[in-house]
């Protein structure tokens, strides 16, 4: 398979400070140049691959979101779930754990705007202090630190099948100790997708074909505020807020068919209509202690975190077997609630380079499903008491971990660290009151080795313990209809999975990185299918049975004419032994599968003198996730233009997204009773069109970290 790679985000080429000195015994001018070594646009370090973006063309009109998805090693899949080199992730902003995920985390991260962007760190083997089921994607933002009021306004239209809009305004105020930090957006984002599904069942040998048209829209405003008192030099305390409020509609028309022994049944069309709003609010009050001196960090937080959703969805469908419509009306109030307190301290050992870290965290969430059901019958929605019911989920999760770093002969670099956690939930339903209760304590070890054999060659071993918990949502047991004629339930029985992960890394002459990795677990959970009453319903399901990977990549960054050309190329082969998990699960699946995938951005600053810059982006990605298998390579790509106006100070950029192929999903879910496939279109594609203007000084400086997070395990 050949396929084309060509991006990445420019960063910087050289600054040059040139300064006078008289010597006192002759009277000679002699000029003394200092040259500040700027950083490349793709780190790698032996746990992360650091993708730094500020002042780089990529931001110009865009969303965080977006340059997400052009960051190196993520894909995102047609369901917004967030990868690195394949694996689950958990997303962190400034080191601060999100709590969103899913959709409502890209509804979120859309309404940063890039600009803010310091640096996105993709942390493949996080540390113990990490609260992570996999691995980590640290959204590093810039920290202003000059005097005065200055910011920055956005406005961005975008065409696809349909317009949207996006508007932002970022001010920053600093003023001695005192910083304050306000953003507000406003999007009006209309997209549109296609979806055929085919269902074959085995035991009758039934086959049920569905083609979906769906509008979404969403009108969504938002506001963040951070508030930072630097008490002494040693000394910060601070307040962040967020708070986002989305109005929703989405309409969705499908027409389906089903089959018995390739012999027609009937056939059915399909609406479905959702109306309704969500908000979410976060907050965090926060005290970091900082002695540069010494290297000793003090970071306690504390939050209470709210996501709510309300909303009707009626779903019609008129069966050409039958006169009377089926219809039925879901108003659903979900409530979310977290609250927490955090932790995190940090000091040198000695004087030999060690460091050790350590902290806890106490977290409680309280959520509420509320689900009342309403039949379709002579025209009026008549309340269904055997259908509607609440379902409730509560927990305690409570955490510890330690690391430990040390150096050894200035050539071996270690980092050691265990996390304890222990987690008691409660999960019920008002109806028939069904309860259950469960509670149990993991260890996650991990470790670090870096060895230098020399100062251009190094080697570098890595162990991660994970367990990925299953999501409140996903232990919820009403069954709710779906779009292509298929239901959808949780499992309250589900249980969390397991895995370990081994990495080795060899470093070339700091610009190639080769990379070896190897993941397995005994014990996962995926979405399986059941048959009950006529209904195919989905639903989380665990599986036994081991399941490995074996990754090998190559990663690059290059510079050019001056360093005015960046390139960066990510290539990874990927081999998965599904043979055990398939056997042991009855599943008509490959058992062996290998998969190619990669991305690459190049940038070139200031073309021609004239203050235009140019950033293309490819990525090429397979859809495959436990028993969901990709039948088709998805190929992306960005290409853009930046002409910057310094007297104005303003931007202006022109994007074409995916202009040349639509991107598409196409996978096939295999379940013990059948094959499940499903083939998507979205319009991530057209051309959109930015203006971006700056005013005050925007020179910025990055979140203070102490040397072992910056360094991570060592040289570059």
């Amino acid at each position: 398979m050949k396929f084309i790679l060509i991006t990445s985000a420019v960063f910087c080429a050289t600054i040059f400070t040139a300064q006078t000195k008289q010597d006192s015994i002759k009277q000679k001018n002699i000029q003394e140049v200092v040259v500040i070594a700027k950083k490349p646009t793709v780190e790698n370090k032996v746990d992360r691959t650091v993708f730094n973006v500020a002042n780089s063309s990529i931001l110009s009109g865009n969303t965080t979101w977006d340059v997400l998805r052009m960051t190196p090693l993520i894909s995102i899949d047609n369901n917004d779930v967030i990868k690195a080199e394949g694996e689950s992730v958990t997303v962190y902003i400034n080191d601060r754990k999100s709590v969103f995920t899913g959709k409502e985390l890209k509804e979120y991260l859309r309404t940063i705007p890039a600009d803010n962007l310091m640096k996105i760190e993709v942390i493949t083997s996080p540390s113990a202090k990490y609260e992570t089921t996999g691995e980590v994607i640290n959204i590093v933002l810039k920290k202003l630190e000059n005097e005065g009021l200055k910011g920055s306004a956005t406005f961005t239209n975008s065409q696809s099948t349909k317009n949207s809009q996006y508007s932002n305004l970022n001010l920053n105020y600093h003023r001695k100790n005192f910083t304050q930090n306000l953003t507000g957006s406003y999007s009006d984002n209309t997209s549109v997708s296609k979806t055929d599904n085919e269902n074959f069942l085995y035991a009758n040998n039934s086959l049920s074909l569905n083609h979906s048209e769906n509008i979404d829209k969403n009108l969504t405003p938002s506001i963040s505020t951070t508030s930072e008192l630097e008490l002494n030099d040693k000394n910060n305390i601070g307040f962040i807020f967020e708070y986002s409020k989305s109005k929703r509609n989405q309409n969705t028309d499908s027409y389906g068919s089903n089959f018995l022994n390739d012999q027609f049944q009937n056939s059915y069309t399909k609406n479905q209509y959702l109306t309704g709003s969500s908000q979410n609010l976060g907050s965090n009050l926060f005290y970091k202690y900082y002695d540069k001196v010494k290297n000793k960090i003090l970071d306690l937080n504390m939050g209470i975190n709210y996501s709510g959703v309300s909303d009707i969805n009626d779903h019609i469908t008129n069966f050409n077997t039958a006169i009377i419509p089926l219809g039925t009306r879901i108003i659903a109030n979900n409530q979310e609630r977290e609250y927490y307190l955090k932790a995190d301290y940090s000091q040198p050992i000695g004087s030999g380079g060690s460091q050790l870290e350590f902290g806890g965290k106490i977290d409680f969430k309280n959520n509420v499903i509320p689900y009342d059901y309403l039949n379709l019958a002579d025209n009026q929605w008549v309340f269904d008491n055997s259908r509607s019911n609440n379902f409730h989920y509560t927990d305690n999760l409570n955490s510890l971990y330690a690391n430990f770093s040390k150096t050894f002969f200035k050539k071996l670099e270690t980092r050691i660290g265990l996390r304890f956690e222990h987690i008691s939930y409660t999960i019920k339903q008002d109806v028939g009151s069904i309860e259950k209760s469960n509670s149990y304590s993991t260890l996650l070890p991990d470790l670090l080795v870096k060895y230098s054999l020399s100062e251009n060659y190094n080697l570098s071993a890595t162990y991660n313990h994970n367990i990925w918990r299953p999501y409140y949502s996903e232990f919820n047991p009403f069954l709710l209809p779906g779009d292509d004629g298929t239901y959808y339930r949780g499992n309250m029985d589900l249980q969390a999975n397991p895995s370990d992960r081994f990495s080795l890394k060899l470093g070339l002459k700091k610009k190639y990185f080769v990379s070896l990795s190897y993941f397995f677990t005994n014990h996962d959970y995926w979405t399986s299918y059941v048959v009950e009453d006529g209904k195919t319903i989905s639903t989380p399901t665990n599986f036994d049975g081991k399941a490995e990977r074996y990754s090998l990549s190559f990663n690059t960054n290059q510079t050019f004419l001056k360093n005015k050309l960046n390139i960066n190329v990510n290539i990874n082969a990927n081999y998965a032994d599904n043979s055990d998990f398939n056997t042991r699960n009855n599943l008509n699946a490959k058992n062996y599968i290998t998969n190619f995938t990669g991305s690459t951005n190049m940038s070139y600053t200031n073309l021609f003198g004239k203050d235009i810059n140019l950033n293309g982006w490819v990525g090429v990605f397979t859809q495959n996730n436990g028993n969901s298998l990709g039948n088709k390579t998805n190929i992306f790509h960005t290409i853009s233009a930046t002409k910057i106006f310094p007297k104005l100070e303003m931007e202006a950029t022109l994007r074409l997204n995916n202009i040349f192929s639509k991107p598409s999903f196409d996978s096939t879910t295999y379940a013990p009773i059948g094959t499940f496939r499903t083939a998507s279109v979205f319009d991530w594609y057209g051309v959109s069109f930015s203006l971006v203007k700056r005013f005050g000084n925007q020179k910025v400086k990055e979140n203070t970290k102490t040397n072992v997070e910056k360094d991570s395990g060592g040289s570059k």
